[in-house]
């Protein structure tokens, strides 16, 4: 290296985590407070390799901003559409995140195809397979490619180059992981290069007014791999989540710009692709049992969307001398205090029982507003009692052993009633303010009485 070379280029160290960058190596960051995820770094200092992405935008009067309706597209998808908040809009940086295998790059192939045959042209970059792979995957998931420009290349100048001689309406970039700003020396991959391609595409997105796609590894954890400052820098973060033997996948939305937080959209694997579920209320519960013991089924929101699960539970007593709990798909917080509650306020004798609950689909619930349907499938399976058949829960459990009221009662309802429901446990506060449409509401003030109420062959 040059003499030149070296006073044009500096080490510096990144923290994985958050992108803090520190001059010297520090054993734990004091931003993220993350220990050992400093790595050391080069950085060019020449502002020849800065690209000049955008000019000078001058400031604009907000009352005489004009929104065009086609600054937002809606995608062939409407379970995308959901999630987005509409469609897509022009410019937008949308990240798609998932575990190894979950299906981002099926998914954003066929929007993307689907995109590319009703509307507009579409580039699909990709750094991690050929043009033939791509190909093969097509043929498999019965996509032509109209309009579909395919290019195996993770050279981000060359991308941007290539990209705007074919002027399309969508890029889709798979992944930001393999792309490369040549103005670095650090490796593909490294936080330096993904936060510094995540910030380019951002500039040449806004300016060109064209969305663009991009996907992301996770670490082990489940976090976006590369710095938080990623999640930042993009318009929305959506996450691709699933259990590895569930034909299932949720794509849930935990950032966006233009709409809700927490929209989810339902698809199932099939051999075709990720085919939309309709009816994602009716696909969870297809294979419940008539009379199941330790099951109760819950009236849940997310987003906007009304969506009844199954939570399953089971009790045994325990082998061992300390009792286990394993909560998948809800809360392990808030098993422990249902748990507890019931043992105090319930008079159930749960201190010797092994407790496993469980919600099917491989769905994910955190509203406290299911706590009353966990606690109906835990005593009926202590109990060996079911409960009672065509009939629903919801209600949030206190400490104290008292229900409170859920939120938008009414849609949930409605939801359980649609689907055949003929009663509904509810809270009596706010209990009167939901009026009853083809379903009996059956209020109740304090977890004991129902526990009785809700279970077959008590009153």
């Amino acid at each position: 290296m040059s003499k030149s070379d070296k006073s044009s280029a500096k080490v510096v160290f990144v923290c994985q985590e958050c992108g803090r960058e520190s001059p010297k190596w520090l054993g734990r960051c004091p931003d993220c407070q993350q220990w050992n995820t400093f790595v050391e770094m080069t950085v060019k200092t020449s502002a020849a390799t800065s690209r000049p992405v955008n000019p000078l935008s001058p400031p604009q009067e907000l009352s005489q901003v004009v929104i065009e309706a086609a600054d937002r597209s809606p995608l062939p998808l409407n379970e995308f559409n959901r999630v987005l908040g509409g469609g897509l809009v022009a410019g937008s940086l949308v990240l798609v995140s998932g575990d190894p295998g979950i299906g981002k790059s099926t998914l954003l192939l066929q929007a993307a195809a689907s995109m590319a045959s009703n509307q507009s042209r579409v580039v699909y970059v990709t750094g991690e397979e050929t043009v033939h792979q791509i190909k093969l995957r097509a043929e498999r998931l019965n996509l032509g490619g109209e309009g579909l420009f395919i290019m195996a290349e993770t050279d981000l100048e060359a991308v941007l180059d290539q990209v705007e001689q074919v002027g399309p309406g969508l890029v889709v970039i798979d992944s930001i992981q393999t792309v490369y700003f040549a103005g670095m020396e650090s490796a593909a991959g490294s936080i330096g290069q993904v936060r510094e391609c995540t910030m380019r595409l951002m500039q040449w997105a806004k300016f060109k007014g064209v969305p663009v796609f991009i996907t992301g590894h996770v670490t082990k954890e489940g976090a976006i791999a590369g710095p938080r400052v990623l999640e930042h820098i993009v318009d929305v973060v959506l996450y691709l989540e699933g259990e590895p033997f569930s034909a299932y996948r949720l794509l849930r939305c935990v950032k966006n710009r233009y709409g809700s937080t927490n929209e989810v959209g339902v698809f199932e694997m099939k051999e075709q692709g990720m085919v939309e579920v309709e009816n994602p209320s009716r696909a969870f519960l297809s294979q419940r049992g008539a009379e199941s013991i330790g099951s109760a089924v819950v009236p849940t929101i997310e987003g906007s969307r009304p969506l009844l699960v199954e939570i399953q539970a089971l009790t045994t007593t325990t082998a061992f001398g300390m009792p286990r709990r394993t909560a998948n798909g809800v809360d392990f917080n808030r098993l422990l205090l249902v748990t507890a509650v019931l043992t105090k306020r319930a008079g159930l004798k749960l201190g010797n029982q092994d407790i496993m609950v469980n919600v099917t689909g491989g769905l994910k619930v955190g509203e406290p507003a299911a706590d009353l349907g966990m606690a109906l499938a835990i005593a009926s399976s202590f109990r060996d009692m079911e409960v009672k058949p065509q009939t629903a829960a919801v209600g949030e459990v206190g400490l104290s052993g008292e229900l409170r009221a859920a939120s938008q009662l009414e849609r949930r309802l409605n939801e359980a009633a649609r689907l055949g429901f003929q009663k509904c446990i509810v809270p009596k506060v706010g209990a009167k303010s939901a009026p009853a449409k083809d379903i009996e509401i059956v209020p109740v003030g304090s977890l004991r009485e129902a526990v009785n109420m809700g279970l077959v062959g008590r009153k």
